[in-house]
């Protein structure tokens, strides 16, 4: 079973090793998020369909067009008396018919419905535009969470592989001192066990990193067994003043922006559903061909055809439509009215989310700030105890416990310095300022 043990963070430490051996930048991180995520390409390919709404060929500016032809064959066994009292009769007269048109129909006016529909259609893409970065800001923010992550458990793995070292180096130390009588069996047996704790704990750590490291292929969109490591090295972008973000909140934060291009679409719905009250002026033209062939005796005509041009104009007027124009315009205007509500909630959830979010990340500074110093302070009695252990001047339950401070503060460091950087993140975000900094 020891054996087992030994071997076993052997093998992991190896693995993590290959993995290690793909650098995952952070700016490679990012395009290939941009392009690859699956989701970021669902927002974008709406963006599409709504800049196809806002062509002209969907405005209802252009006139229609359409083309008719028909043809048709008549037989019929057919009687006729003449003048003179003559009685005539035809078997199977044939009768042939053809025809075929073009006719263009077109809008010259319609209470301008069309034209606010048509600047709808313009807000609606531009609004669109902003839901593709919502989506990638929401998306980078994600892709980051994931990535310190893989850094931070990348870091812990690496502190416990040393704990394990030391582990195993202090069980060297015991059996030799058992040997040579300056010690009982009971160090080593504390040595041993001390270990398999290590060793557990590594072995864990190592398990949570694959499957972070698959989290983050998932977001990538690539295969979820592609090796990689994360950059452990984090940088904190200066400068960051409570009032500036303040500021650049209420102009720049997404959230507020599709809010207003909402408002602009439901002032324009209000104007569109006006257009009910007027009326409306079309023009018509038509260019069309027909011949009629009529093989019987009794025919005056056998054959007849024509041609011509004939064009008009028409005015619709609904005077009253059974209200259905009035309870239109009632709900537009209350849907105007629950965006205005919207739009207040949202302006007062970012002033909050913002305000949260620098308390957050200065609190997360200060924290890490204070984590670094007891590191330092950890890491020196750390060293110091180590002297004394080798003296025989402590036991080996303090030289222990010596040891799990010191990876207990080199954890609570990694901790501390990616939560500050995510913290930092989401006030970049809130601010609407996320992806104007380097990573």
């Amino acid at each position: 079973m020891r054996r087992i043990l030994f071997t076993l963070p052997l093998f992991l430490f190896t693995f993590i090793g290959l993995a290690q051996e793909q650098m995952l930048g952070k700016e490679e991180a990012i395009a290939m998020t941009l392009a690859n995520n699956l989701g970021i390409q669902v927002a974008r390919n709406t963006q599409k369909i709504d800049e196809n709404n806002a062509n002209i060929l969907n405005s209802g500016y252009l006139p229609s067009v359409t083309a008719n032809a028909g043809g048709s064959i008549d037989k019929q066994n057919t009687e006729g008396q003449l003048a003179n009292g003559e009685t005539r009769t035809a078997d199977g007269v044939e009768t042939r018919r053809y025809n075929a048109s073009v006719n263009v129909n077109y809008t010259l006016f319609d209470g301008l419905g069309r034209y606010y529909d048509y600047k709808s259609f313009k807000e609606r893409s531009l609004q669109s535009e902003l839901e593709v970065r919502q989506t990638i800001e929401t998306t980078v923010l994600q892709l980051f969470t994931v990535y310190y992550e893989v850094a931070r458990l990348t870091e812990n793995t690496q502190n416990l592989e040393q704990a394990l070292a030391i582990s195993k180096d202090r069980l060297t130390r015991a059996r030799y001192q058992f040997e040579y009588g300056q010690n009982t069996g009971l160090d080593v047996l504390n040595a041993e066990v001390d270990i398999n704790t290590d060793s557990i704990n590594l072995l864990n750590s190592r398990q949570q990193l694959r499957n972070t490291m698959r989290d983050l292929n998932l977001i990538l969109n690539r295969e979820l067994s592609t090796a990689f490591s994360a950059d452990t090295t984090v940088n904190f972008v200066s400068g960051l003043e409570m009032e500036n973000m303040h500021n650049e909140a209420k102009t720049n934060n997404v959230r507020l922006q599709i809010a207003d291009r909402q408002m602009n679409i439901n002032q324009l719905n209000i104007k569109s559903a006006r257009s009910a009250f007027l009326p409306t002026i079309g023009l018509t033209g038509s260019y069309g061909w027909n011949e009629s062939n009529n093989n019987s005796p009794l025919a005056f005509t056998v054959q007849n055809s024509s041609t011509g041009v004939s064009g008009g104009i028409n005015l619709t007027w609904s005077l009253f439509d059974g209200g259905r124009a009035i309870t239109g315009i009632k709900n537009v205007k209350i849907g105007y009215e629950n965006q205005e509500l919207l739009q207040k909630q949202i302006k007062l959830e970012v002033e909050r989310d913002i305000r949260n979010a620098w308390d957050s990340y200065t609190n997360a500074l200060y924290v890490l700030e204070v984590q670094e110093k007891n590191l330092q302070t950890t890491l020196n009695n750390f060293n110091r105890t180590d002297e004394r252990y080798k003296l025989g001047q402590i036991t080996s339950i303090e030289f222990r416990q010596a040891q799990l401070n010191l990876l207990n503060a080199e954890l609570a460091q990694s901790q501390a310095k990616y939560s500050a950087k995510l913290a930092e993140l989401q006030m970049l975000q809130v601010s609407g300022q996320l992806l104007n900094v380097e990573f």
